[in-house]
């Protein structure tokens, strides 16, 4: 049939009526080519460029942009290259499962483990990498082979229940794409603009990245007396994801940023320079001031604000935990009534609904979770300390990552498929604390305790993140007639290289923005007290680990007051999680990313005709789109540079030299970037008129 004629189903966004059936955009009767050489060795392309750009990226700004939307409009880009055979739509739903592991395994990844280099336990270079790459795949596979008997609930039991919208974003692209276009174009322009912005800005640093206003008066005023600043992280990067984001989401995050900066911290040096001798718990850290009244902003905002963040990313998990229990009993419910159903007797299953089979994914559970139990034993026995302990250890620990996987998989799932956000941060954090109470309380200490409390807490991120981005995959292959075992298949084939990704981009930040001590002579990684590549997570998670496994006093006050922060947000139906991240996240990454949601309303709103409005908008995703794929690509090669010790031919500094300047400068190109962002995407009314 001619890919030009044929159109979605009418119910493909709607809920079924009783005995309704849907019919796939390739029915499952026919067979086209999907899963080809073609595809496949385009999206292991994919998958490595993709992971060392999301691995930048969501290092710098806590955020792991998805990397299917921009992968999936390049694979039908690239399709009409191909002279003799264009890609099938089919192809390029592999090439996307395929590539879009990048962001998932990156973000289960470098939420946690670079932890291990802040906390100062990491093992030796050889060591890491192994330890990296085992434990991202490992937890990669255990994701995936638990979500697998869920497929069925998720895809076609909630068809039309479920909004999906970055599923919906992707399927759109694909079969708008079947009938040409140029979209591929509109991404590379971007990419190349965000790119060469973010590398003057970060690289070169021909003006200042971060607009913090202290060349204004009345605002230095303030940062100095009240300590309430106002700064932001002015990159294309942020404010791409902050469009894809859209305006509530980053509303929310960027009102827990201001929250967090002007209310919380201003209170606590208000109250606090009336104790001059004294510092108010928790401790302050290393290189600190010791009393709140030499503290500067930034230090009481790590000290106090942050960990009342903390409390309010574990309070949001807990509080979709319990909402998703539900769900969580009926799709596994569902999933192994179809394992245990018996075969009727000259019985076929349709090519669109054919999974691996259960009993390999029965058998694959078993493997991964010996091969980690295997792992956890034999990193263990590294330890002279545990002695006896070794076996009774590795056994809760496994215990610990199964049960936080098992029930967090369909958490995550959902919330990707309520809202196209998998909130695995606050899910991890509970893992993290609980996990590690417990282990400490079976006789795990010290650094090699910290050690082994982030690989088992980088093993259940990963599964989440996989089980969270996977459901997208499934759906849009639902949607379109893709065989569910050859999207399995292809996000193992992608999971195996974008943990070497990740890998290597992890060591290169390390090595590249690390410095020795001149005191000491110790090498320090990038990763501490880097303003380059601050790594939010896994400094906030290397900050509560360190607390539990050295013995220090936890504040739980101000855990305990973020999750009651958690609970007023959910009684006022505001999203707990967003607002908790803003409340964690500096302001300065909460500014553009409310900028970014900002611009997005904005061109949603610049027509009153809903088609030039979607069109506006599908547009500006793609700049959006290009700006982080861009910012971030180009964030890596900055790396390299500052590795290879070339960044002096290249750096301006003109910060130190002219902070006002500097500061101006940024002001203008920002506003420049920011109108073209808007003013490119409504350009897609006079393109279709």
């Amino acid at each position: 049939m001619d890919p030009t004629k044929r159109s979605l189903a009418k119910n493909a966004y709607k809920q079924l009526e009783p005995g309704e059936v849907y019919e796939p955009y390739i029915p499952a009767n026919e067979i086209i080519s999907e899963f080809s050489p073609r595809a496949i060795i385009t999206g292991i392309v994919m998958v490595l460029i993709f992971s060392i750009a999301a691995t930048y990226s969501g290092l710098k700004v806590a955020q792991v942009f998805e990397a299917a939307i921009p992968i999936s409009i390049l694979a039908v880009g690239l399709s009409n290259l191909y002279r003799t055979r264009k890609n099938t739509i089919l192809e390029n739903v592999i090439i996307q499962s395929i590539g879009g592991a990048s962001g998932l395994i990156v973000a289960g990844s470098i939420f946690t483990l670079p932890a291990l280099y802040i906390m100062n336990v990491a093992p030796g270079t050889i060591s890491m990498i192994v330890t990296m790459y085992v434990v991202s795949v490992l937890g990669a596979f255990l994701g995936l082979l638990f979500l697998i008997p869920l497929r069925r609930y998720f895809v076609a039991e909630q068809h039309g229940k479920l909004p999906f919208p970055e599923a919906t974003a992707i399927n759109e692209i694909y079969v708008t794409g079947e009938s040409g276009g140029a979209q591929a174009k509109v991404l590379v322009v971007a990419a190349c603009i965000g790119g060469a912005y973010d590398f003057l800005a970060t690289s070169v640093r021909a003006w200042a990245d971060t607009i913090n206003f202290q060349f204004i008066p009345v605002m230095k005023h303030l940062a100095e007396n009240v300590k309430a600043t106002i700064s932001i992280n002015a990159v294309s990067l942020i404010v791409g994801l902050g469009y894809i984001t859209g305006l509530r989401y980053s509303a929310i995050i960027c009102a827990g940023g201001f929250f967090s900066t002007i209310v919380i911290v201003p209170l606590v040096y208000h109250f606090g320079q009336h104790i001059p001798a004294l510092a108010i718990p928790p401790a302050p850290l290393a290189n600190m001031h010791q009393f709140i009244p030499q503290m500067t902003d930034s230090e009481i905002f790590k000290l106090y604000a942050q960990r009342i963040g903390v409390g309010a990313m574990a309070g949001a998990g807990i509080i979709g935990i319990l909402k998703a229990f539900p769900t969580i009993a009926s799709a596994f419910s569902l999933g192994f009534k179809q394992i245990f159903r018996p075969k009727v007797h000259g019985e076929s299953i349709m090519r669109t609904d054919k999974d691996l089979k259960m009993s390999t994914v029965l058998m694959g559970i078993l493997l991964c979770m010996v091969a980690i139990g295997v792992f956890f034993f034999i990193l263990l026995s590294q330890s002279p300390e545990i002695g006896s302990k070794t076996i009774p250890i590795t056994l809760m620990g496994l215990l610990i990552v199964f049960v936080f996987a098992f029930l967090f998989t369909t958490v995550a799932a959902l919330a990707t498929a309520m809202t196209g956000n998998n909130p695995i941060s606050g899910m991890t954090l509970v893992t993290l604390i609980l996990g590690s109470t417990i282990l400490v309380s079976i006789g795990l200490h010290g650094d090699f305790g910290k050690y082994a409390a982030i690989v088992m807490g980088a093993v259940v991120c990963t599964a989440l993140s996989m089980s969270g981005g996977f459901v997208t995959d499934l759906k849009v292959g639902y949607w379109l007639g893709a065989t569910p075992r050859s999207q399995q298949i292809s996000k193992v084939i992608g999971t195996l290289f974008a943990a070497l990704g990740v890998v290597v981009t992890v060591l290169l930040i390390h090595y590249a923005y690390g410095a020795t001590d001149p005191a000491t002579g110790n090498f320090i990684s990038g990763f501490a007290n880097s303003k380059t590549i601050p790594a939010p997570q896994a400094n906030l998670f290397a900050t509560i680990l360190s607390g539990i496994f050295d013995n220090q006093p936890v504040t739980w006050l101000l855990y305990g007051i973020g999750l009651v922060l958690a609970i007023i947000l959910w009684m006022m139906e505001i999203p707990p999680l967003a607002f908790a991240i803003g409340t964690y996240l500096p302001l300065e990454i909460n500014t553009p990313l409310f900028i970014g949601g900002l611009i997005s309303h904005f061109v949603i709103k610049s027509s009153k005709d809903h088609q030039i409005s979607e069109l506006r908008n599908q547009k500006g995703t793609l700049v959006a789109s290009g700006f982080i794929a861009g910012g971030a690509i180009m964030g890596a090669i900055g790396a390299v540079i500052v590795l290879l010790k070339l960044n002096k031919y290249i750096d301006i500094g003109l910060i130190e030299k002219n902070d006002t300047l500097a500061q101006i400068l940024s002001i203008v190109f920002f506003i420049g970037l920011c109108l073209f962002l808007y003013f490119y995407s409504v350009k897609a009314k006079k393109e279709k008129e």
